[in-house]
């Protein structure tokens, strides 16, 4: 990311690239807000602690996850699907208005995410090609925030024999994926471990909005 000075003010530059149709805001967010969504996160992360689900072949994810919003996304050995609280019983936490503003920012407001799901990935985490279709209207889009340590993004097709290409994403970029991408296969290869400062112990955060219902 450039930047430039006009009368002694500080201009970031924004790239923005389109993959596939996925739309790639790349520094969406500076280090500032980067640094205040963490700290709105831990009240997140009090309401309802990081878990790792079971996945319905057996064993758990590599990556620990929780959810904000009137609904959860979940996994267990009866499937994928979203829940109305937590595995502790209670219900999920609101998402945090800062979330909420990115969604409008690229989005629009006329209807807002019903979940806002939090996934951290640890030193060898990684996220397997998979399709988001757990919800009931494609017609809107995922957006997805990475916070922390680099992800190598994989992008596919809508099945899974197309063939993939893949990307690294870094803190602060944001991810749509809407319209044609809306089904698309993707993934998580791997992270750059300890390749940011934002979070003291290291890994990497991702956000992903949906509207559920």
């Amino acid at each position: 990311m450039d930047a430039f000075a006009i009368n002694g003010v500080k201009i970031r530059l924004m790239a923005q690239l389109t993959v596939r149709g996925f739309e790639i805001h790349k520094g969406f967010l500076s280090p500032s807000k980067q640094r205040a969504l963490i700290q709105t996160l831990r009240s997140v992360l009090q309401a309802a602690p990081l878990f790792s689900p079971e996945v319905p072949g057996g064993g758990q994810m590599s990556v620990r996850m929780t959810s904000a919003g009137s609904f959860g996304w979940f996994s267990d050995k009866s499937g994928y699907r979203y829940v109305a609280c937590h595995p502790s019983g209670k219900p999920w936490p609101a998402i945090p208005s800062e979330v909420l503003s990115i969604w409008t920012a690229l989005v629009g407001g006329d209807r807002l995410p019903d979940c806002c799901l939090f996934n951290y990935y640890g030193e060898g985490a990684r996220m397997g090609l998979h399709q988001d279709k757990d919800e009931a209207d494609f017609s809107y889009p995922v957006v997805s925030i990475s916070l922390g340590d680099d992800g190598l993004l994989r992008l596919g097709g809508t099945t899974r024999k197309e063939k993939t290409e893949s990307l690294w994403l870094s803190s602060g970029d944001v991810v749509v994926m809407g319209g044609a991408a809306r089904l698309a296969y993707h993934g998580v290869d791997r992270i750059r471990f300890k390749s940011s400062r934002l979070l003291p112990k290291g890994g990497r955060v991702n956000l992903t909005m949906r509207v559920v219902t």
